[in-house]
């Protein structure tokens, strides 16, 4: 990597003043097609959720004076809320929704602090129970309702570590319409965390799903075999309505984060493809 390279990261890092401004240093230096929504006409900054005594921070973007919006939780990446997922609840937000991306891993470390993937992984990701998740995305979800927007209209999407969770909070919360999870991991393997923090994973709840899914996965994306979607299909197959209503789309020349514009694995007809179906998918089960 050119000093110069290694100097415009440094930059950006420097720049992550607010949560969801500039990027984490593990992703640096970002790519020239990184899209940058306007947020003119927008409330977007940080909000503060109490969950369990806890004060979580999370990014809000929605429509200025919008009047009982509905409401999409965005679940970030291991790398947590920086530009990118910041710039997805903007673009929820140009559509009329409320977008919340709360900050998952705040109690364990600052996940856009970490230069190694390694590190971050055991020092912070791997450290968070799925029981913690689901309380702070409840804990959103009812902030998102006293602030006026429209919770009988909920979605929930997420991104890779946030993708796996999509298909959780989904069986978790009753109110969720619907869910859109981008090449989350379906399966355990021998890198999942121990049972006392993920105890179950997408495929062992896929029947008990409240709210259908749509997966938007990579044809090319190796830590994601096309065989456990497999098995996730047949899980669902097998499930309640709201399982046997969910789907899957295929990218067979995708890899994994090809919707991460700001990396090497953006995929750009993947992406757009991918985010037409994801509003369409909401427009069609209540998220609208």
């Amino acid at each position: 990597m050119s000093q110069e390279s290694i100097d415009s990261g440094r930059r950006e890092f420097v720049k992550r003043a607010a949560l969801g401004s500039g990027f984490a240093a593990a992703v640096l230096p970002v790519t020239a097609q990184t899209i940058r929504t306007a947020s003119d006409g927008l409330e977007v900054g940080e909000v503060t959720v109490l969950s369990g005594g806890f004060q979580v921070p999370a990014y809000r973007a929605m429509p200025k004076g919008a009047k009982n919006p509905p409401v999409v939780l965005v679940i970030s990446e291991i790398f947590g809320v920086h530009e990118h997922i910041a710039d997805i609840t903007r673009r929820f937000a140009r559509l009329g929704y409320m977008a919340l991306a709360p900050e998952l891993f705040v109690r364990q470390g600052d996940a856009g602090a970490y230069g190694e993937m390694s590190k971050l992984m055991d020092e912070v990701v791997n450290k968070v129970p799925d029981a913690q998740v689901m309380a702070d995305l409840d804990a959103t979800v009812a902030w998102a309702k006293e602030q006026g927007g429209d919770t009988s209209r909920l979605g929930v999407t997420g991104f890779c570590w946030g993708g796996r969770l999509t298909w959780l909070y989904a069986a978790h919360n009753p109110t969720v319409k619907a869910g859109v999870a981008w090449y989350g991991k379906l399966v355990r393997t021998p890198a999942t965390p121990p049972e006392n923090l993920q105890p179950r994973q997408p495929v062992e709840l896929a029947g008990a799903l409240k709210a259908p899914v749509l997966g938007l996965y990579g044809g090319q994306d190796p830590s994601i075999p096309l065989d456990t979607v497999d098995k996730m299909k047949s899980a669902l197959a097998q499930g309640s309505a709201a399982a046997r209503h969910s789907a899957f789309h295929i990218y067979p020349d995708a890899p994994h984060a090809f919707n991460a514009d700001y990396r090497t694995s953006y995929r750009k007809d993947a992406a757009d493809d991918g985010w037409k179906r994801c509003i369409d998918w909401f427009k069609a089960n209540g998220v609208a």
